[in-house]
């Protein structure tokens, strides 16, 4: 199990009078074989810390490391590290080849473990992979249009998997699912976290989603982290005012809509 920090990472986006600070000054951390849920409205950042933990984004100050490892630099031991941090995104269907059979595509992740397969053990483990995420290995063969949004992010997540990850990295993964839907996803990544000593990051505009899911949780807010600690002490008493108004809007069974201050 890993440790995954994010040490006063600042990212900024274009130049001059134009710039826009997407990340500002932000610190979390993600504790070995935890799940940390980081929440906030679109657009307070959280994204653009999964991206600069990938690699995918550029950290104009600060630092993201991987037991101790800083991900940010171009060292060799960097590179190695990020291979251990694997992002899942929120559109499966974008995030797979609809040319490619579905089998492949996980197969891919296999590269990033630095090891050379056989074809048979290249399928054997695309089985396995596709089994652990409860998708029919016998469906190997056929392409992500063949299959249901929820299957398909379960793919993604086997791709991931396929690069056995020490951390993985959820963005908004169940966004665009039906809440059911949503149900058989998230307690898959409860299953996976157990069952491989995952260390996860899973973020969220959801309160409720990353309240089912999360040790700790984390809420940003215009590129900053506002609040962060154990999940049960920031939701039962949340210090920022702006983890209080996520926590109002967050709708409760059997209890009226707050209106207020809406048209009619």
């Amino acid at each position: 199990m890993s440790t995954l920090e994010f040490d006063h990472v600042t990212v900024r986006f274009g130049r001059g009078r134009a710039a826009h600070t997407a990340v500002d000054d932000a610190s979390l951390t993600v504790r070995s074989g935890t799940t940390l849920g980081l929440v906030g409205e679109s657009g307070s950042g959280k994204s653009t810390m999964a991206r600069v933990a990938v690699g995918l984004e550029h950290a104009g100050l600060g630092a993201v490391r991987l037991d101790g490892v800083d991900l940010t630099s171009r060292s060799r031991a960097a590179r190695l590290a990020r291979r251990r941090v694997q992002l899942v995104f929120q559109d499966p269907l974008a995030a797979l080849d609809p040319r490619m059979p579905v089998g492949t595509s996980v197969a891919e992740g296999l590269l990033a473990t630095g090891r050379r397969f056989s074809r048979a053990e290249k399928e054997a483990r695309v089985r396995e992979l596709l089994g652990l995420v409860h998708i029919d290995p016998g469906r190997a063969g056929e392409r992500p249009a063949r299959f249901s949004g929820g299957q398909r992010q379960r793919i993604t997540i086997a791709r991931a998997l396929a690069a056995e990850p020490a951390v993985l990295i959820a963005d908004e993964i169940t966004s665009a699912l039906d809440v059911s839907v949503q149900g058989v996803v998230l307690n898959l990544l409860r299953e996976l976290r157990s069952a491989l000593d995952l260390t996860m990051l899973f973020i969220s505009h959801n309160l409720a989603v990353v309240r089912y899911v999360s040790d700790d949780v984390a809420v940003m807010r215009a590129g900053r982290v506002v609040e962060q600690g154990p999940a049960d002490t920031v939701l039962a008493a949340p210090s920022d005012p702006y983890t209080r108004e996520l926590l109002h809007a967050v709708p409760v069974m059997g209890q009226p809509l707050d209106l207020a201050g809406k048209d009619h």
